[in-house]
Formats: C-alpha cells, sequence, structure tokens
C-alpha cells in the first residue's frame, strides 16, 4: 500500500518558519520525483516546489522562492520543506505528492 505521510504544519506568525516533512511508503522512493502543492482557502491547488529523484534538481513557484528549500533524505524516504519568512498568503493545506499520489495534506496558518 502506498502512503505519504505529510507532517509539519501549524500555526506561526508572519516571518516565522516551518518545516514540513513528507514520508512516503510502498515504492521505490529513491526513483521518483517527490512535489509539494498548496490549496489556500477558496482556491485551486498549486504547486509549490518539487525535487527529482537521486541527482536532484529543485524547482520553486516564485511566490516562495528564496524563502522556501525543498530537500530529501533518501535513506529515510522523507522529503522536506523549510519554510522561512512566512507571510499570511502563504496559509493553506499543504500536499506532498509523487507519480500519482498524494498524501492528506497538512494545515500551514500564518498570522499577520
Amino acid at each position: 500500500e502506498v502512503q505519504l505521510q505529510a507532517s509539519g504544519g501549524g500555526l506561526v506568525q508572519a516571518g516565522g518558519s516551518l518545516r514540513l516533512s513528507c514520508t512516503i511508503s510502498g515504492f521505490e522512493f529513491d526513483d521518483y520525483a517527490i512535489g509539494w502543492f498548496r490549496q489556500a482557502p477558496g482556491e485551486q491547488r498549486e504547486p509549490i516546489s518539487c525535487i527529482s529523484s537521486r541527482d536532484p534538481n529543485t524547482f520553486y513557484a516564485d511566490s516562495v522562492k528564496g524563502r522556501f528549500t525543498i530537500s530529501r533524505d533518501n535513506a529515510k524516504n522523507t522529503v522536506y520543506l523549510q519554510m522561512n519568512s512566512l507571510k499570511p498568503e502563504d496559509t493553506g493545506v499543504y500536499y506532498c505528492t509523487s507519480r500519482t499520489y498524494w498524501g492528506k495534506g497538512t494545515q500551514v496558518t500564518v498570522s499577520s
């Protein structure tokens, strides 16, 4: 059974930091790119960041570039999203995804 377990969300003041984690089981983690999406209230889900497999290349949406850092630990089957200098507009549910699978999401709320 494939599982993507996201965690690390919470309530933080603007300017603060959070680190999201996504632990994946059920397929060969090393072979696949992993992405993070965000869905703000009333909005469509949007791509935030992505990291490729063994020779990691990364992608960031313009809205988070310079503030968020994606990384992966293949030994732990886990991908991380370090989020710094958080803004109220970063509020939303953050989902990790790989192949066609999605985790349940973790809520991030940034207060002004």
